[in-house]
């Protein structure tokens, strides 16, 4: 048998070797993918074994000689060439390069202190009240969440919920000894209370069951035994609680959710408010959307001068509709914070603003299709991607990209929104929230609780706008 006879029969069982092993080490090709954008020697080679099939012999070629022979003659010698340059790659990016889900937070991530300290003592830690009932997934993976949360932030976790129904779902994933040590270390509470109010029902049905496990929770940062409240349940419900049991801010009209959306600078983020509060709203309410979203995004995202924008269907001020052109006027003689002017829909991710403000209807659809986003564009970006071995290679260097990129698209990926003009810190999950969700609004919780956005939020009362 001639060498050329050899070399087919090796060179594409070499191939679905090679593929084999990248699926089932998407860790490591992750690292390879990484490292090629960030050190010369990997981006070469792991460039060329992602080009195509033929290229992997001229690589291994180029990068040693003497292997060349060997990659030629024996398929097992070419993924032991791959092996070795996967390690060499690996502890170059190791301190370059991480892969990241984007965090929103990110930027305020890097300047809190969320890492638990041995010498931490107990009083440090911030009490946050959580509606475990409240959530399509609920109690486990909120449980989850709240126990893996207790872990990496400086927080204690007053768990609302059915107790044996929270002690059954513990036991189910393997949770009960972690939630039972939490207890003893006095780190997590539980907190008996009654069903949740579902996600059919409507707002005003806390004020009838006062036992449901968000009115449980709100309760409790009444009364001054918690300083935030978490819930993935009925957002009405919780807006509804919060305006009954804490009430407004002086001089808020009305609560707005503010939700954290990317941008093009992932450290950056655009916060939009209303997105699902106030589906009628009035000039003067979209006025105070703006001083809210001012506060926040220069206390927890810490922008030191946001610019605030109001969506509309163009940039000129004489257009929108009635409710756009007198709002405009009003945020334009606002003098407390920096108006950017209108925001176009194609604006809003552009990172040309730190505050979007807008009515719920409009807001609501806005992060509606935001979260749709995500998911259709990995689908287009897996049907353009070449088929055959040449496509099998480069979908393996390539899945975790498009997953980082769907997650970066993702609403649901960043935990929760905000509910601003409440007399409290109230975070509002996403229905469908598991525990990465539940970490990362824990994680807002304790931002805003950190930086006193209640205390500064309270001076937007001396405001003559909102006395008048």
């Amino acid at each position: 048998m001639g060498k050329d006879t050899l070399h087919k029969i090796n060179k594409p069982r070499a191939i679905r070797r090679l593929v084999i092993w990248y699926k089932r080490n998407s860790a490591v090709t992750s690292i390879v993918d990484t490292a090629a954008s960030s050190a010369v020697t990997a981006s070469n080679v792991a460039g060329n074994v992602v080009s195509g099939a033929g290229s992997v012999v001229s690589t291994a070629s180029n990068v040693a000689s003497n292997v060349a022979g060997n990659v030629v003659s024996s398929a097992e010698s070419v993924v032991h060439t791959a092996s070795s340059v996967v390690s060499n790659a690996s502890s170059i990016a190791k301190n370059t390069l991480q892969p990241l889900v984007f965090d929103p937070l990110k930027r305020l991530q890097n300047n809190d202190n969320f890492l638990d300290k041995p010498e931490e003592s107990q009083n440090k830690r911030i009490w946050i009240a959580v509606d475990g009932m409240g959530g399509d997934y609920a109690p486990g993976p909120i449980l989850e969440g709240c126990l893996e949360a207790i872990s990496r932030f400086p927080i204690n976790i007053k768990f609302v919920g059915k107790i044996e129904k929270v002690k059954n779902a513990a036991e189910k994933i393997g949770l009960i000894e972690l939630l039972k040590k939490e207890i003893e270390n006095n780190r997590l509470e539980l907190i008996d209370s009654g069903d949740p109010i579902g996600m059919n029902e409507e707002a005003t049905a806390v004020r009838k069951r006062k036992n449901a496990s968000i009115n449980v929770a709100m309760d409790l940062v009444r009364n001054n035994k918690a300083q935030a409240v978490y819930s993935a349940g009925n957002s009405g419900a919780m807006m509804a609680s919060a305006i009954f049991r804490i009430g407004r801010l002086k001089g808020i009209d009305r609560p707005a959710i503010g939700a954290l959306f990317p941008t093009r600078d992932q450290t950056r983020p655009v916060l939009v408010l209303d997105v699902g509060a106030n589906t009628d709203c009035k000039p003067t309410y979209l006025h105070q959307f703006a001083l809210l979203g001012n506060i926040y995004a220069k206390d927890v995202l810490q922008v030191k001068k946001p610019r605030i924008g109001l969506l509309n269907i163009g940039e000129e001020e004489c257009k929108g509709n009635d409710l756009s052109l007198k709002t405009f006027e009003l945020l334009s003689n606002e003098k407390s914070f920096d108006f950017g002017g209108n925001c176009e829909g194609r604006d809003v991710l552009s990172g040309s603003f730190d505050v979007v403000v807008c009515d719920g209807f409009t807001g609501n659809i806005l992060l509606k299709f935001l979260e749709s986003v995500g998911g259709v564009l990995l689908d287009i970006l897996r049907s353009e991607l070449p088929r055959g071995r040449r496509g099998k290679v480069g979908s393996a260097f390539l899945k975790s990209n498009l997953i980082r990129i769907k997650k970066r698209l993702d609403h649901a990926e960043h935990g929760g929104a905000l509910l601003l003009g409440v007399n409290g810190i109230c975070v509002i999950g996403h229905g469908s929230s598991k525990s990465l969700s539940v970490v990362s609004a824990l994680r807002l919780a304790h931002s805003a609780v950190n930086h006193d956005v209640m205390e500064n939020l309270n001076q937007l009362q001396k405001l003559q706008v909102l006395n008048s």
